[in-house]
């Protein structure tokens, strides 16, 4: 028989909260999250929020006052403390310009917060805040997102995503660039990333055209500085407190890298070892320019002619093979070039965002994409296509973490909770040795590192090994976790129970094996499972 967690509504006008009940406002459906709260004196409350009586006051796993963003001195008596962020919908704020299901996000953050957990991490869409034109923004329904997470007294993560959602792994929902953005695509397809073949992706503007002002007279580089200076403005009074981090979107998905493996249109397949994004013509003349450089005119006429196609197997290519051309003079001029060009559009938009947020109190951010398929191979193909320059001879982490401690920005590295005996073997991957690698680069670099699972996962074997690589041994752990992502399966009974334990853990430096049977206020845990036929059971998780 089906079972959830329990939870009640209670009609604002009796909104009280006494012994052993939960109250809300707004008439809220409310997940107890497994507690029966008992409060030291009755209070009235107008709004669900964490600090509204004493009954729901944070527990021992949340940030005490004054901690800035991901406790990063903060240890605890078994170890260092690792703060949980969640992720929320993509459609938190969607196309429309709206917050989805207010109601229902309202309680999912109050149950979050007793869970533990330390904020949530929220998209802000370029198609959706300056939709209506050039340098029109709405921030609005981003605003009522700060105030509802202030109020439960959660942090947030806010991602500045310059991209379009949909076509990748994970996207559930459709989020173009601004419409005015999409015409300059229309008039000139060379502002995007193009394939050999003469694919266009319009996920992402090209990072050939950074410089070049062809957004109503001002360059790609401008556009985000405009954005990101404008939310500065409208946030001013939540940065450094409510709003803890800005992570800075780079690329397809938010992150550093190329768009060479798009799930659209079955383009891409895992673990296929995708394909070189540079031959829209602003690309291209920078690579002509640097073979001529080099003293290699004929090197600058085209990408590599034998690196193959998106579902491909290194070994099916001359030059991804064990012995293939990515080794030779032409392989490795090649992709010193488009690695580096990666690493200086990173490191332009960064630039810009250290300016805009210094002095707010905000840390920044960037996320690099965890691409562990084919990382046993010599020449790691997957990463080489999609610009990290990291092979069997070549260590292509370090730089781009040197780059991210030159701008003060936390590395965010994804696939943390992948073990590689859960890989096919035909895949050759290593998710457990990409990480120990990038582990190694954030030390040598000295830049925090904080990470994120790569796939939806409720296990209790995921968690063990978030659990494992969060761990500060030789001073390599994790600053932070953000967990993905918030959706009706988390709150489900025994998923729900499991991201407690996974929580409280990570407070207690991933020490902690089990549930205590009180929490820090002294509430009983009771779990709260309910049988199937409760007529009110599913409510909150129905309305995801």
């Amino acid at each position: 028989m089906a079972s959830t967690l329990h939870y009640s509504t209670v009609p604002l006008s009796r909104a009280k909260l006494g012994n052993s009940s939960t109250a809300t406002g707004d008439d809220l459906p409310v997940v107890s999250v497994g507690y029966r709260m008992a409060a030291k004196q009755p209070c009235w409350v107008g709004r669900l929020r964490a600090q509204a009586c004493s009954a729901a006051q944070p527990t021992e796993a949340v940030a005490v006052e004054g901690e800035k963003l991901h406790g990063l001195n903060c240890e605890t008596v078994s170890g260092r403390r690792v703060p949980v962020f969640v992720m929320l919908p993509l459609d938190t704020v969607g196309i429309g310009g709206g917050v989805a299901r207010p109601r229902v996000l309202n309680a999912s953050m109050a149950a979050l917060r007793s869970a533990g957990v330390e904020g949530v991490m929220v998209d802000v869409w370029w198609g959706v805040v300056e939709k209506a034109g050039p340098g029109s923004y709405d921030w609005e329904a981003y605003a009522e997102v700060v105030r509802m997470a202030e109020r439960h007294g959660l942090k947030l993560q806010m991602v500045m995503s310059f991209h379009q959602c949909g076509g990748n792994v994970g996207d559930s929902c459709n989020i173009p660039l601004p419409p005015w953005v999409l015409e300059e695509m229309n008039r000139d397809p060379d502002i995007v990333y193009t394939d050999r073949s003469g694919r266009r992706n319009p996920e992402y503007i090209s990072l050939g055209c950074d410089m070049l002002p062809f957004l109503r007279g001002r360059t790609p580089i401008q556009v985000y500085s405009g954005y990101m200076q404008n939310f500065r403005e409208r946030f001013k009074d939540y940065l450094g407190n409510v709003i803890e981090e800005i992570q800075v979107g780079l690329g397809p998905c938010g992150e550093l890298r190329y768009p060479s493996y798009p799930e659209s249109n079955g383009t891409w397949r895992f673990p296929g070892i995708g394909e070189f994004q540079c031959y829209d013509k602003h690309m291209l003349s920078s690579l002509r320019a640097a073979a001529i450089a080099a003293g290699h005119e004929e090197w600058g006429k085209s990408g590599p002619h034998d690196s193959g196609h998106y579902k491909q197997f290194p070994e099916e290519t001359g030059f991804f093979r064990h012995e293939g051309t990515w080794n030779t003079d032409y392989g490795r001029f090649f992709l010193e070039w488009y690695s580096g060009k990666l690493l200086e559009h990173g490191d332009r938009i960064l630039a810009a965002a250290e300016g805009i947020f210094r002095g707010t109190g905000a840390k920044l951010s960037a996320k690099v994409a965890g691409i562990h398929w084919h990382y046993k191979t010599r020449s790691h193909a997957a990463e080489l296509t999609a610009g990290y320059y990291n092979t069997r001879h070549r260590n292509g982490y370090l730089p781009i973490a040197r780059m991210l401690a030159k701008r003060g920005v936390v590395m965010n590295f994804t696939c943390m909770e992948m073990r590689d005996e859960q890989q096919p073997d035909y895949a050759n991957c290593s998710p457990e040795m990409l990480v120990r690698q990038v582990k190694e680069a954030a030390k040598a670099a000295a830049v925090d590192l904080a990470g994120e699972n790569a796939l939806e996962r409720y296990d209790k074997g995921a968690y063990s090994q978030v659990l494992e690589t969060s761990r500060g041994d030789e001073g390599i752990g994790l600053s932070a976790f953000t967990y993905l992502r918030m959706k009706k399966e988390l709150f489900e009974g025994e998923n729900w129970r499991q991201f407690e334990t996974f929580v409280k853990n990570m407070a207690e430096g991933g020490r902690r094996a089990s549930l205590p049977s009180k929490d820090s206020q002294f509430s009983d845990l009771y779990v709260g499972l309910v049988n199937g036929d409760s007529k009110k059971k599913g409510e909150l998780l129905a309305s995801f």
